[in-house]
């Protein structure tokens, strides 16, 4: 995961460093899709899931005078700061007990799951949001975000092998939670 040199963003963080609204459009073109939706993936709740994109740009905004290529790209560091930001939700969630459970958010389907029916798409949200953190952490940057499994656990601050664990449990609990539907789709 070490820079090259070749971060996409370097260019484009420079601008907004000089504060060129060019540059800021151009990178929340860039990354704020990919932000969003990891977000909504691991809070499934498409509210607090703007919030923390929100928040994850107002510390890259911060950060952009001082970024200096090293060892992880920019788009690696802006993961790292959504997942941080929403383990911190998570753990508010926790932490708050009532007496009342919590209003029902919509959970409707993602804008990158056109081709996926809303029930499907509910049932595959629920079922990945009943995963333990770092199930589901391992499952959105892999497979909805992208990312290789070398990057993955960097960001995960795990060995690939761990990532592998982590993967393979998250699928199986996956698969036996929506078992049912391999059986109307087939």
């Amino acid at each position: 995961m070490a820079s090259d040199g070749n971060d996409p963003d370097e260019v484009l963080l420079a601008g907004v460093s000089r504060g060129e609204p060019t540059a800021v459009r151009q990178l929340l073109d860039r990354r704020l899709p990919r932000i969003l939706a990891l977000a909504r993936r691991m809070l499934n709740d498409p509210g607090e899931a703007e919030d923390v994109a929100q928040e994850t740009f107002l510390r890259a905004w911060k950060q952009a005078r001082a970024w200096k290529p090293g060892p992880a790209r920019f788009d690696t560091w802006l993961h790292r700061v959504a997942l941080n930001l929403c383990y911190d939700r998570l753990r508010r969630r926790r932490e708050i007990a009532t007496d009342t459970p919590p209003e029902q958010v919509d959970t409707g389907p993602a804008p990158d799951a056109g081709l996926m029916g809303a029930e499907l798409s509910r049932r595959v949200e629920a079922a990945l949001a009943a995963l333990p953190a770092r199930q589901r952490e391992a499952i959105v940057l892999c497979h909805h975000q992208g990312l290789g499994n070398i990057e993955a656990a960097a960001l995960m601050e795990i060995s690939v092998e761990a990532l592998e664990s982590l993967l393979a449990r998250g699928r199986r609990a996956l698969k036996t939670s929506l078992a049912d539907l391999r059986g109307a789709s087939g």
